[in-house]
Protein backbone atom coordinates (compact mmCIF):
# COMPACT_ATOMS: atom_id res chain seq x y z
CA UNK A 1 0.00 0.00 0.00
CA UNK A 2 0.84 3.22 -0.46
CA UNK A 3 0.09 6.19 2.15
CA UNK A 4 0.62 9.92 0.85
CA UNK A 5 -0.31 12.97 3.58
CA UNK A 6 -1.73 15.72 1.16
CA UNK A 7 -2.64 18.44 4.10
CA UNK A 8 -2.22 18.52 7.32
CA UNK A 9 -3.95 21.89 9.34
CA UNK A 10 -1.25 23.99 11.03
CA UNK A 11 -1.20 23.17 14.80
CA UNK A 12 -1.29 26.60 15.73
CA UNK A 13 -4.67 26.65 14.46
CA UNK A 14 -5.90 24.07 17.02
CA UNK A 15 -4.43 25.85 19.44
CA UNK A 16 -5.49 29.26 18.84
CA UNK A 17 -9.03 27.96 19.12
CA UNK A 18 -8.27 26.40 22.37
CA UNK A 19 -7.40 29.95 23.60
CA UNK A 20 -10.49 31.31 22.33
CA UNK A 21 -12.03 29.57 25.05
CA UNK A 22 -10.25 31.95 28.26
CA UNK A 23 -9.06 34.19 25.52
CA UNK A 24 -5.73 33.64 26.42
CA UNK A 25 -4.17 34.79 23.32
CA UNK A 26 -1.45 36.57 25.42
CA UNK A 27 0.17 33.28 26.69
CA UNK A 28 0.80 32.03 23.07
CA UNK A 29 4.08 31.86 21.87
CA UNK A 30 3.27 31.46 18.23
CA UNK A 31 2.82 27.43 17.93
CA UNK A 32 5.96 27.32 19.84
CA UNK A 33 6.37 24.33 22.51
CA UNK A 34 3.67 26.19 25.10
CA UNK A 35 0.69 25.87 22.69
CA UNK A 36 2.50 22.30 21.51
CA UNK A 37 2.20 21.43 25.16
CA UNK A 38 -1.37 23.55 25.55
CA UNK A 39 -3.05 21.09 22.93
CA UNK A 40 -1.66 17.75 23.98
CA UNK A 41 -2.88 19.00 27.95
CA UNK A 42 -6.28 20.49 26.91
CA UNK A 43 -7.38 17.66 23.70
CA UNK A 44 -5.17 14.61 25.21
CA UNK A 45 -4.83 14.76 28.94
CA UNK A 46 -7.90 16.82 29.93
CA UNK A 47 -10.10 14.81 28.18
CA UNK A 48 -11.56 17.91 25.82
CA UNK A 49 -11.07 16.06 22.46
CA UNK A 50 -13.45 18.11 20.64
CA UNK A 51 -10.65 20.89 20.34
CA UNK A 52 -8.97 18.87 18.40
CA UNK A 53 -11.34 18.47 15.43
CA UNK A 54 -9.94 21.72 14.28
CA UNK A 55 -6.74 19.88 12.70
CA UNK A 56 -7.35 17.71 9.68
CA UNK A 57 -5.99 15.37 7.38
CA UNK A 58 -6.20 14.49 4.31
CA UNK A 59 -4.22 11.42 3.01
CA UNK A 60 -4.37 9.86 -0.74
CA UNK A 61 -4.53 5.69 0.11
CA UNK A 62 -3.86 3.38 -2.91
CA UNK A 63 -3.24 -0.21 -3.07
CA UNK A 64 -5.73 -1.55 -0.31
CA UNK A 65 -8.16 -4.34 -0.31
CA UNK A 66 -11.82 -3.91 -0.90
CA UNK A 67 -11.92 -5.88 2.33
CA UNK A 68 -9.87 -3.68 3.83
CA UNK A 69 -11.41 -0.16 2.70
CA UNK A 70 -14.94 -2.06 3.76
CA UNK A 71 -13.61 -1.86 7.19
CA UNK A 72 -12.36 1.52 6.98
CA UNK A 73 -15.69 2.90 6.11
CA UNK A 74 -16.83 1.90 9.21
CA UNK A 75 -15.20 4.97 10.56
CA UNK A 76 -18.01 7.28 10.17
CA UNK A 77 -16.67 10.47 11.07
CA UNK A 78 -14.37 10.87 7.73
CA UNK A 79 -14.91 11.55 4.46
CA UNK A 80 -14.04 8.36 1.18
CA UNK A 81 -13.78 9.37 -2.31
CA UNK A 82 -13.03 5.95 -3.70
CA UNK A 83 -11.68 4.41 -6.94
CA UNK A 84 -15.02 4.12 -8.65
CA UNK A 85 -15.27 0.41 -10.36
CA UNK A 86 -18.11 1.42 -12.89
CA UNK A 87 -15.88 3.60 -14.57
CA UNK A 88 -12.25 2.21 -14.14
CA UNK A 89 -12.64 -1.82 -14.64
CA UNK A 90 -11.40 -1.17 -18.31
CA UNK A 91 -7.93 -1.93 -16.75
CA UNK A 92 -8.86 -5.20 -16.77
CA UNK A 93 -11.18 -6.02 -19.66
CA UNK A 94 -8.09 -6.00 -22.20
CA UNK A 95 -5.42 -7.94 -19.82
CA UNK A 96 -4.36 -11.79 -21.18
CA UNK A 97 -5.37 -14.70 -18.95
CA UNK A 98 -4.25 -15.02 -15.53
CA UNK A 99 -4.43 -18.83 -15.87
CA UNK A 100 -2.68 -20.85 -15.35
CA UNK A 101 -1.86 -20.52 -12.30
CA UNK A 102 2.26 -20.28 -12.61
CA UNK A 103 4.63 -17.62 -10.83
CA UNK A 104 4.14 -15.13 -14.24
CA UNK A 105 0.40 -14.94 -13.99
CA UNK A 106 0.46 -14.87 -10.38
CA UNK A 107 3.13 -11.78 -10.46
CA UNK A 108 0.70 -9.69 -12.74
CA UNK A 109 -2.40 -10.66 -10.78
CA UNK A 110 -0.86 -8.63 -7.58
CA UNK A 111 -1.02 -5.47 -9.82
CA UNK A 112 -4.97 -6.04 -9.41
CA UNK A 113 -4.98 -8.42 -5.64
CA UNK A 114 -3.91 -8.20 -2.17
CA UNK A 115 -2.37 -11.38 -1.49
CA UNK A 116 -2.21 -12.45 1.90
CA UNK A 117 -0.20 -15.25 3.61
CA UNK A 118 -2.40 -18.43 2.65
CA UNK A 119 -1.04 -19.57 -1.35
CA UNK A 120 -5.08 -21.12 -1.63
CA UNK A 121 -6.52 -18.08 -1.11
CA UNK A 122 -4.20 -16.30 -3.38
CA UNK A 123 -5.25 -18.68 -6.21
CA UNK A 124 -8.64 -18.59 -5.50
CA UNK A 125 -8.79 -14.28 -5.61
CA UNK A 126 -6.91 -14.71 -9.24
CA UNK A 127 -9.33 -17.69 -10.08
CA UNK A 128 -12.17 -15.00 -9.27
CA UNK A 129 -9.75 -12.04 -11.17
CA UNK A 130 -9.79 -14.29 -14.15
CA UNK A 131 -13.85 -14.87 -13.86
CA UNK A 132 -14.13 -11.35 -14.27
CA UNK A 133 -12.10 -10.39 -16.71
CA UNK A 134 -14.02 -13.02 -18.75
CA UNK A 135 -17.14 -11.32 -18.43
CA UNK A 136 -16.12 -7.98 -19.02
CA UNK A 137 -14.43 -9.46 -22.40
CA UNK A 138 -17.62 -10.96 -23.49
CA UNK A 139 -19.14 -7.43 -22.93
CA UNK A 140 -20.76 -7.82 -19.41
CA UNK A 141 -21.18 -4.87 -18.06
CA UNK A 142 -18.69 -3.50 -15.31
CA UNK A 143 -22.24 -2.60 -13.36
CA UNK A 144 -22.68 -6.16 -13.14
CA UNK A 145 -20.03 -7.65 -13.77
CA UNK A 146 -18.30 -6.18 -10.61
CA UNK A 147 -20.35 -8.40 -8.25
CA UNK A 148 -17.74 -11.63 -8.82
CA UNK A 149 -15.32 -8.90 -7.55
CA UNK A 150 -13.31 -10.51 -5.05
CA UNK A 151 -12.59 -8.88 -2.10
CA UNK A 152 -8.77 -8.58 -2.48
CA UNK A 153 -9.13 -6.20 -5.11
CA UNK A 154 -7.25 -3.18 -5.36
CA UNK A 155 -8.34 -0.18 -4.84
CA UNK A 156 -7.52 3.74 -3.57
CA UNK A 157 -9.05 6.73 -2.36
CA UNK A 158 -8.57 10.16 -0.94
CA UNK A 159 -9.46 9.96 3.18
CA UNK A 160 -9.98 13.07 5.32
CA UNK A 161 -10.07 12.61 8.83
CA UNK A 162 -10.14 15.05 12.08
CA UNK A 163 -7.52 14.66 15.05
CA UNK A 164 -10.21 13.30 17.21
CA UNK A 165 -11.26 10.44 14.76
CA UNK A 166 -7.83 9.61 13.73
CA UNK A 167 -7.37 9.18 17.05
CA UNK A 168 -10.08 6.68 17.39
CA UNK A 169 -8.93 5.25 14.33
CA UNK A 170 -5.26 4.34 15.30
CA UNK A 171 -6.53 3.13 18.65
CA UNK A 172 -8.76 0.34 16.81
CA UNK A 173 -6.94 -0.72 13.93
CA UNK A 174 -3.68 -0.84 15.65
CA UNK A 175 -5.11 -3.17 17.57
CA UNK A 176 -4.06 -7.06 17.10
CA UNK A 177 -7.43 -8.07 17.14
CA UNK A 178 -7.77 -5.74 14.39
CA UNK A 179 -7.43 -7.10 10.38
CA UNK A 180 -3.78 -7.68 9.62
CA UNK A 181 -4.41 -5.12 6.34
CA UNK A 182 -6.05 -2.27 8.21
CA UNK A 183 -3.22 -3.06 11.02
CA UNK A 184 -0.76 -2.36 8.18
CA UNK A 185 -3.15 0.61 7.13
CA UNK A 186 -3.53 2.59 10.79
CA UNK A 187 0.33 2.08 10.76
CA UNK A 188 1.49 3.81 7.63
CA UNK A 189 -0.82 6.54 8.14
CA UNK A 190 0.35 7.34 11.19
CA UNK A 191 4.41 7.01 9.50
CA UNK A 192 3.22 9.61 7.34
CA UNK A 193 1.99 12.31 9.58
CA UNK A 194 4.30 15.22 9.96
CA UNK A 195 7.29 14.62 12.43
CA UNK A 196 5.42 17.36 14.80
CA UNK A 197 1.94 16.37 14.88
CA UNK A 198 3.16 12.47 15.78
CA UNK A 199 3.11 13.43 19.48
CA UNK A 200 -0.66 13.42 19.57
CA UNK A 201 -1.38 10.33 18.20
CA UNK A 202 2.00 8.36 19.06
CA UNK A 203 -0.21 7.05 22.25
CA UNK A 204 -3.04 5.27 20.10
CA UNK A 205 -0.72 2.83 18.64
CA UNK A 206 -0.65 -0.27 19.95
CA UNK A 207 3.28 -1.07 20.96
CA UNK A 208 3.44 -4.58 18.69
CA UNK A 209 4.83 -4.91 15.17
CA UNK A 210 3.63 -4.44 12.18
CA UNK A 211 1.96 -7.25 11.24
CA UNK A 212 2.75 -9.27 8.40
CA UNK A 213 0.35 -11.39 5.85
CA UNK A 214 -0.69 -14.22 8.31
CA UNK A 215 -0.35 -17.29 7.72
CA UNK A 216 -3.15 -19.94 8.81
CA UNK A 217 -3.68 -20.89 12.31
CA UNK A 218 -2.61 -24.52 12.40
Amino acid sequence: MQITLLHATPLEICSNAIRTCWQSFDKSDNGGERDLALIDRVGNKNKHSSTLEHLFYNFYIKGISRACLQELARHRMASLSVKSTRYTLKELKNCESFLPLDSRNLARAQQFLVFCGEPKVNEASVRALENLRILLSEGISNDLAKFCMPESYKTELAWSINARSLQNFLSLRSARSALWEIQQLARAIFEALPQSHKYLFAHCLEQSPTPKNPMPHA
